[in-house]
């Protein structure tokens, strides 16, 4: 990752330092998008706001914090305001199709293969509120630790909890519905 130096030369208006935190972060920040958005066009708009902003708001960053942290606060506050705005919880057709003929399908034979798993639980957790999605997102996607969550979210221990745990019961019961144990 980044160290202090790096964000030192940017705070001082280092566009080439700024250019190496880009290219360190920008897969984690689109891939953080995109599991929020699930649409590769908003997450790719949430990339360029994050950076915007980053770029606007480093000579605030506080260095008692992570700044992996700080960039994930950013990115996160900016796809929650994306999902405000299009109030866009729907999936994505290719998910949505491919959730309804598992649905349909009941026979315990039926054994999904893991990619598709994985695109059954991202169907699932576009059907999750925003919050709930954010935090079981930065939990079990992206491994974050539930302190991390707090500051990223502005969420404290019991609401991150809270969320988490309908997030995780919501998602295991629509798996059982689809045959899984």
């Amino acid at each position: 990752m980044i160290d202090q130096h790096v964000i030192q030369q940017c705070q001082q208006g280092d566009q080439s330092a700024f250019r190496s935190i880009v290219n360190s972060y920008q897969r984690l920040v689109f891939s953080i998008a995109l599991r929020m958005l699930c649409d590769e066009d908003s997450a790719k708009d949430a990339v360029q706001a994050t950076f915007i902003k980053v770029w606007q708001s480093i000579r605030s960053y506080n260095v008692k914090y992570k700044f992996q942290t700080w960039v994930y606060t950013i990115v996160v506050r900016i796809c929650l305001d994306q999902l405000k705005k299009s109030n866009r919880l729907d999936p994505m057709p290719e998910d949505e199709a491919r959730f309804a003929e598992y649905a349909d399908d009941v026979s315990p034979q039926r054994q999904l293969e893991n990619a598709e798993l994985v695109s059954v639980i991202k169907t699932l957790t576009n059907r999750l509120s925003p919050k709930q999605r954010m935090v079981f997102t930065l939990i079990y996607l992206e491994n974050l630790e539930s302190s991390e969550v707090q500051q990223i979210t502005g969420m404290n221990a019991d609401q991150v909890k809270s969320n988490l745990s309908l997030a995780k019961k919501y998602i295991k019961e629509q798996l059982k519905l689809l045959g899984y144990e």
